[in-house]
Order: structure tokens, then sequence, then C-alpha cells
């Protein structure tokens, strides 16, 4: 059988079967039959492939790592966990925004101690003026998950005034071009801050404020699947929000 994901790919990214035996130093008669008969390459030639089309290795082939090897592996993105998220040092923030190359992405009901940080807001501009992609998912204040999520915690109306705050904050953010803004109404279960490979995960405690409920942070690593997880989650997000305009 045909090795459809591998095909897509390559469609996808618009790169031959000739450019790719170049890149990873084979033949293209073994790329082709990798494509066509979805032979299995050996693993450092998996992560080339991998690396160079911008998928997971698991993605192209979903078979080629054992049930151990990929559990290994999800257990070696985990970097530190915080018993709360106020217990994360300010600088970790900065270090995750200012080393992104390519997108930043934040999932959140408010965020609203981002949305304060002057510091956060000048980081992100610059950022998506040197051509990263950022985009930030905001609840939507009308929403009854949003209301929901403010009794949970015990605030009452005061989480949808939160996000509204928070809209008003980012006003001059809204304005920069690359910065896109969503407003969503899912239950959030995590909130979620990436930039390129590196993640955090902020839990959500029913009855506990978000600034104390336990955070991780995450790497990805090849073959590992905690960090996919969770932008998967991201993206599926994204998709169903509509658009925040940056005049709104």
């Amino acid at each position: 059988m045909p090795n459809e994901r591998l095909r897509a790919a390559l469609l996808q990214k618009r790169i031959t079967i000739a450019a790719l035996a170049e890149e990873v130093g084979v033949d293209p008669k073994t790329v082709e039959r990798w494509v066509t008969k979805d032979r299995e390459p050996y693993r450092r030639t998996r992560l080339a492939v991998a690396s160079f089309l911008g998928v997971d290795e698991t993605y192209l082939w979903p078979d080629a790592l054992s049930t151990e090897q990929v559990a290994s592996a999800s257990t070696s993105e985990l970097v530190t966990i915080y018993p709360h998220r106020w217990a994360v040092p300010r600088d970790t923030w900065g270090r995750l925004f200012a080393d992104a190359q390519t997108e930043i992405g934040i999932l959140v009901y408010s965020g609203l101690f981002l949305a304060e940080d002057g510091g956060v807001q000048r980081l992100l501009t610059d950022k998506a003026r040197a051509g990263v992609r950022i985009r930030i998912l905001l609840g939507d204040p009308d929403a009854p998950q949003v209301a929901a999520r403010g009794e949970d915690e015990g605030i009452g109306e005061a989480m949808p005034a939160k996000v509204r705050s928070v809209i008003a904050l980012y006003k001059p953010l809204r304005a920069v071009e690359g910065v896109e803004f969503r407003l969503h109404s899912t239950v959030l279960y995590n909130s979620i801050y990436f930039a390129d490979d590196e993640l955090f995960v902020n839990t959500h405690v029913y009855g506990v404020p978000a600034n104390n409920a336990p955070f991780w942070h995450l790497r990805k690593i090849p073959g590992g699947e905690i960090v996919s997880t969770y932008r998967e989650s991201f993206e599926r997000v994204w998709e169903g929000a509509k658009p925040l305009a940056p005049e709104a």
C-alpha cells in the first residue's frame, strides 16, 4: 500500500521526490518506494525526512515506533512541573516568546496577566514585525462557557469582564500586522502557550483559579506525543473560533 501521508506532505510542501532524496542523501528510487510501497527507512533517515517536511515522524510512519519508544519519548518532553502558575519565573515567559522563530500561540479565556504586561506586549509586537506568526485565542465574553468558568472559580461575572478588559488592553497589538485574534466558546480544560516546539500548559482545576493551578513546561521530542496532542487541540479551537477585528 502507498504511504498517502508522505505523498500528501510532499504535495503540500511542493517538494519533489528528487528534492527530498537529495536533502536526506538517498536515491530518488528509494524515496519513490517509501511513497508507493510504504517502505520504511531507518530512524535516522525518518527523522531527517520528518524535520525537512515539518511533520512528526510518527505521522508519516505511525507504526515505526513501539509503544515503549513512544512512551519514553513522550516522558522526555516534560521539562518541569510547577505547582502553581504564579511559581513560574517571569523570565521563563520572556524566554518562551523571545526564542520563537516561526510562530507563537496563546489559548486562554482572559490571560489578563499577559495583557497587563507591557514587556510581553512589546515582545509580541517585535516578533510579529520580524515575521513570526502570532495567534491569540480569547474566550468569547458573551459565551456561557466563559460565564460558567467564572462561577467555577467563584468570581461570577468578573470572568467575562476580565475578557473584555483584555480585549481593550490588546488594542495596540491587534493593530499589528501578523498578529491574529479570535474568540472561542469552548470548555477550556487547559490554557496553552507555545512558541515553535516549546509549550506551556496551565491546567484548569475545578474551583481553583488558573493562577493557582499546576503548570507544565514541555518541549517537543521526535516520537513524543504530548506536545503534539496539545498543539492539535489548539488548532481545533482555532478553526472553530471567530475572528476579532483589529478595530473592534
